[in-house]
């Protein structure tokens, strides 16, 4: 009944399957599943009754076919053997061609029409999917193996003695567990599991000494000494079997590199890396992962993990240049002006540290540095024009900061290392164009430390790549607008470092220590230009001007100080030009043989000048006075000085009242004799006074919040003095003069002198 009825349902239209109600078939369930049973059934048979009879009937077509071909043998023999040496496939014809054929159409029927499914599947509810899904969880996490240090134990002794497959499977898994306790989210699906810190520390460092050994043998890896190219893991025939678990333990390297924090640490994982550097460039992805923790090391790290991210970067580039080379020099370039924003002490020496690595990787490809160097340097030139045109606060920043003048000075020190290669000639000029138009932008005195860090590094590129660079006029200018005469408005409390400042402020302006330090500048840099040109064949000429500038500052300078330099600066200069001079006179060539020439400047650099001599002296006399001063800053740092805790007010005030009947005579006296002394300095030097009072007002605003308590302490000190002063006095006028003027007074001896 159900079949009948089924079908008079396919039969009906919309309008009258609506018209006809709904009869439900599940009162009578169990009376009609046996026929539904039976139905299907009987489905089966005819189904199979039809393809056999399909069958029959095409592999009988195929054989009458090929029997009425066997027929055309004897009837056209000529035709037959026409089809043996041109059609082959015709004669040899197979019965099952047809049936494959035939099949075939009627998939193409099938997947043009649509047909009904024989069940339709039962919708799940949610509860039993999370049931199934928990019971997956629970036995997965009865799956787990808790790593234990016995295992870790057993691990390093089977690796020494044979590495396997599955040996080094279990142990890259046993890592990714580690290393998945180090993330703050959820714990990633692991074999094992590492729970206690000393079984993490165990692995890892089992991992570090062991693995990169075991990998070797595992792989038959045996790096030839005489060879100079590397060895890449991909040549051995066993890499396709070990890739994944290889690329799970590299991925785990990088992840663990990224979480460290302790420097000891990161520097250990980084020689692990070094050793690592051929597996990493055999799988890209896990290598930019690599670049990207490497780079942060080198910009942010310490100074030894500075040092082997730099040499793992450095492997990277010269073994797979096309690929990584560009990417690299990229990073570093925008790694490099991120971490130069501010400068410090501490910070400077990391500073030319990526200064000097960044041109080493440079040096790889002078193609590539032009393109680089091309561009960077444009931009400095664009924010300078910038700055010239709109002369607006905004666009003097953009130029006067120090990511501006760190990368001047690293496309300084790159053309100065790399001058020999004709590639990076051209860039020289446009360089100094962009260096000399940042001194004239805002040429004042606060900008001075500026101005010198620009000379320096002009005096660099002009050294080594032997051109000629106007940088004396620059220097020579401040002799002009700086008056050393002028009595300093205040005294400083400590040297002012031109290395690590750009500007200076109004107050820094009127210091004793400004003009000591500018001075000091001055000597330093004319005397390494001249250095530079000492063997030079035009060097009297070049110092002339010199020559009547420190003239002309000695004879209106009043400065013993400032003098004392800057004449012994005069008679290094006027010596070397004299003897350049004597040389210059028993020369036998003219001035337009330019061979002739730069013959005669190597002759005189080699036998030495007495500038150049005066030098060395000079350098190695100024290093030794810089590396005192940094150990005497760090001796200051080590001492624990006491601090000095004066009284108050209050406790003075109740030692008086107690012992007030003891010594009342005695304080008396002393008060008073400190009355008189107050009026006889004030009789002698009111202005001097006055000019010592400016001085400490003046250092009390430079040493700011660490002064103010004991600047608090001293007031009161002088108010309890002269409440102490105001107080009647018992003895007479005549014998408080005679205490005053007699030879046990202690007040004398606490008397601060002009020359103090």
């Amino acid at each position: 009944m159900a079949g009948k009825q089924r079908r008079k349902l396919e039969d009906l239209s919309v309008d009258e399957f609506l018209l006809s109600g709904f009869d439900s078939g599940g009162e009578d369930e169990s009376e009609e599943e046996t026929p539904k049973l039976n139905g299907i059934k009987k489905k089966k048979n005819v189904v199979k009754a039809t393809s056999s009879k399909t069958e029959v009937n095409s592999k009988g077509k195929a054989s009458e076919h090929k029997q009425q071909l066997s027929r055309l043998k004897n009837k056209d023999p000529e035709f037959y053997k026409f089809l043996q040496e041109n059609d082959q496939k015709l004669l040899n014809f197979d019965d099952t061609d047809s049936s494959e054929d035939e099949d075939e159409d009627e998939d193409e029927e099938d997947k043009k029409y649509h047909r009904l499914p024989s069940k339709l599947e039962e919708a799940s509810s949610g509860e039993e999917e999370e049931d199934q899904k928990g019971s997956r969880k629970t036995k997965k996490a009865a799956e787990t193996i808790k790593v234990t240090e016995k295992m870790i134990e057993a691990w390093k002794v089977a690796m020494k003695q044979q590495p396997t497959f599955r040996l080094f499977r279990e142990v890259t898994q046993a890592f990714k567990a580690a290393v998945a306790t180090t993330k703050a989210e959820g714990e990633s699906q692991c074999r094992f599991k590492v729970a206690e810190s000393s079984v993490f520390n165990a692995l890892v460092l089992f991992c570090i000494r062991d693995i990169y050994g075991a990998m070797q043998k595992m792989l038959n890896l045996k790096p030839d000494k005489e060879q100079k190219k590397l060895v890449l893991p991909s040549s051995s025939q066993r890499w396709q079997k070990n890739q994944i678990d290889i690329k799970m333990y590299l991925s785990g390297v990088v992840q663990l590199l990224s979480s460290l924090t302790e420097a000891t640490v990161i520097s250990t994982v980084l020689r692990h890396t070094n050793q690592l550097i051929p597996y990493y460039l055999c799988l890209p992805k896990q290598c930019r992962h690599l670049v990207k923790q490497l780079l942060k090391q080198w910009s942010t790290g310490e100074e030894t993990c500075r040092v082997l991210a730099f040499l793992a970067l450095s492997k990277i580039c010269r073994q797979k240049p096309e690929t990584y080379l560009n990417l690299i020099l990229k990073q570093m370039y925008i790694s490099y002006v991120q971490n130069c924003k501010f400068t410090s002490p501490n910070a400077l020496p990391m500073i030319n540290f990526m200064q000097r690595s960044l041109t080493e990787i440079y040096a790889q490809d002078t193609q590539i540095t032009y393109q680089h160097a091309f561009i960077y340097i444009r931009q400095l030139a664009i924010h300078l024009r910038n700055a010239m045109t709109m002369k607006k606060k905004e666009t003097y920043q953009s130029v006067y900061n120090w990511q501006y003048i760190h990368c001047l000075y690293l496309w300084c020190r790159l053309l100065s290392t790399l001058h020999s290669s004709d590639v990076l000639q051209p860039l020289i000029y446009p360089l100094c164009q962009v260096i000399i138009g940042t001194i004239k932008l805002v040429p004042t005195q606060r900008y001075y430390p500026l101005r010198m860090h620009c000379c320096r590094a002009l005096t660099l590129l002009s050294s080594s790549t032997n051109t000629f660079v106007p940088v004396l006029p620059f220097l020579l200018e401040i002799f002009q607008q700086v008056d050393f005469n002028k009595k300093p408005g205040r005294m400083s409390k400590k040297p002012i470092n031109f290395a690590v400042i750009l500007k200076l402020n109004n107050v820094n302006l009127t210091e004793k220590a400004y003009k000591d330090g500018l001075l000091d500048q001055l000597y330093d840099l004319i005397l390494e230009y001249f250095h530079t040109q000492n063997s030079s064949i035009g060097f009297p000429e070049l110092a002339l001007p010199t020559i009547f500038q420190l003239k002309a500052f000695l004879k209106e300078c009043k400065v013993a100080n400032y003098c004392k330099p800057m004449r012994q600066l005069l008679e290094k200069v006027q010596e070397n030009s004299s003897y350049i001079t004597g040389r210059r006179q028993k020369a036998a060539f003219g001035v337009a043989d330019a061979t002739a020439v730069a013959a005669w400047e190597k002759q005189v650099q080699e036998e030495g000048t007495p500038l150049s001599r005066y030098y060395k002296q000079w350098k190695t006399m100024r290093e030794k006075e810089i590396l005192l001063e940094i150990s005497g800053k760090e001796r200051m740092e080590d001492l624990n000085l006491p601090e000095i805790k004066r009284r108050k007010i209050q406790e003075k005030e109740e030692d008086k009242k107690e012992f007030k009947g003891l010594f009342e005579s005695e304080s008396d006296s002393d008060d008073a004799g400190l009355k008189i002394k107050g009026k006889k300095n004030d009789d002698d030097g009111s202005e001097e006074e006055e000019d010592e009072e400016d001085d400490l007002d003046d250092l009390s605003d430079m040493s700011g919040d660490e002064g103010g308590a004991s600047d608090e302490d001293d007031e009161g000190d002088d108010e309890g003095d002269e409440k102490a002063s105001k107080a009647p006095q018992p003895l007479s006028s005549s014998a408080l003069i005679k205490v005053a003027e007699g030879d046990e007074d202690v007040v004398e001896d606490l008397e601060l002198s002009d020359d103090d």
